[in-house]
């Protein structure tokens, strides 16, 4: 036996000392809706031979040979038609895309990349504070699409590595960056949370999206100092980024009354129904960045 921190919360629980972190859950990904495909038919231009006169050309030859041009000048100027056509679809598409960079012109996507606190860990799926957010901008600000891109047991740095991609795929008008929690729990230098987050942030920013940062806290037992600036560093990033914050994700849930009342039984992961007040943390800064 051994005594493991709670995350963001002051008593020390006891588990088994096999246990560090839950494995890692599979990540919560939504599901990218494409357009339909379109399938090509290809065109065959059936010809007919005229034979050919030496000495006298009938009447007939060359009324065949004047449908002939007729019928090739037609196909051209189709084509040309066709052609310009399609040129002009796809510089619509280019204006349409320079118009709205960074996310799709009917729906902006609010792209949240976390750990296990966003992914759903031991909870059915639907009823984390993710998938609440989805059901709010529904009924108050109809017109956003929410994509998931959470895996439990990521790291900032994990997180870092992983976002340009997501960037590309997605385009998201909006980033939520919930990040930093196993980075404590491993030991991992501050400095090293702090630069991932910079990172993180101006990424999203130069992609033309709007940030925000979650933040999250260390019960005391790892040193007040550690605490402090551990804490502190996500309203630095913020600042330093004009990026917006969320100072603590477990606030009322952690710091409560009774803080084990809301948690699983591995004393780390908030059960269901916290993430409603885990939504109400997050969801004042978020909306200030919709607006």
């Amino acid at each position: 036996k051994r005594t493991v921190p709670r995350l963001g919360v002051s008593s020390p629980a006891i588990i088994d000392s096999k246990v560090l972190l839950p494995e890692p859950d599979a990540p919560t990904m939504a599901t990218v809706s494409r357009a339909d495909n379109t399938k090509s038919i290809s065109r065959k231009m059936s010809s007919v031979p005229v034979e050919s006169v030496t000495d006298l050309k009938t009447c007939s030859t060359a009324i065949i040979e004047s449908d002939m041009r007729l019928s090739l000048y037609r196909h051209l100027l189709n084509r040309r038609h066709f052609i310009a056509l399609t040129v002009l679809v796809a510089a619509a598409g280019n204006c349409a895309w320079a118009a709205n960079p960074g996310s799709s012109a009917s729906k902006p996507v609010i792209l949240v990349v976390g750990d296990s606190l966003s992914a759903e860990y031991g909870l059915k799926r639907g009823t984390g504070w993710v998938a609440l957010l989805e059901n709010k901008l529904k009924a108050e600000l109809p017109g956003f699409t929410v994509v998931n891109a959470s895996i439990s047991g990521d790291t900032t740095a994990g997180g870092r590595s992983r976002l340009n991609g997501l960037l590309k795929k997605h385009r998201p008008s909006h980033v939520v960056i919930e990040l930093g929690g196993n980075d404590a729990l491993r030991g991992l230098p501050l400095q090293l949370t702090r630069d991932n987050l910079t990172v993180m942030t101006q990424s999203a920013q130069q992609a033309g999206a709007k940030v925000l940062l979650v933040g999250m806290q260390v019960p005391p037992n790892y040193g007040s100092a550690y605490a402090a600036q551990f804490a502190n560093l996500f309203l630095e990033v913020g600042k330093a980024t004009q990026a917006g914050v969320v100072p603590f994700l477990l606030k009322g849930i952690a710091d409560s009354a009774d803080p084990t009342a809301l948690f699983q039984a591995d004393r780390i992961h908030p059960k269901e129904e916290a993430h409603p007040i885990m939504l109400a943390n997050v969801w004042p800064e978020l909306k200030k960045l919709l607006k």
